[in-house]
């Protein structure tokens, strides 16, 4: 469920498996490694969920940070971690 009221997708978990070893993949591409950091800047939509398995599929660290949060917390955020990628 989404922040909006109505806001609902619903995904099987063939699906979910699905879209979360493509992303890896597109993790794995962009140079992303086991041990490696990652900064999450997404409302909450599938594709947060998403990234984080992921993330995890792949042995990478995540650290949320909602969309909320403004330019200079998510910069704050990003130099602390030492992220490597940024996924917004």
């Amino acid at each position: 469920e989404g922040n909006e009221p109505g806001d609902s997708v619903k995904i099987t978990y063939s699906e979910l498996l699905h879209k979360v070893c493509q992303f890896a993949n597109v993790l794995r591409s962009q140079g992303v490694k086991k041990g490696d950091r990652v900064s999450i800047y997404l409302p909450m939509i599938l594709e947060l969920v998403v990234a984080m398995l992921a993330c995890a599929r792949i042995g990478a660290v995540h650290s949320i940070v909602f969309a909320g949060f403004s330019a200079e917390s998510l910069c704050e955020r990003i130099l602390d971690c030492g992220c490597s990628l940024l996924i917004t």
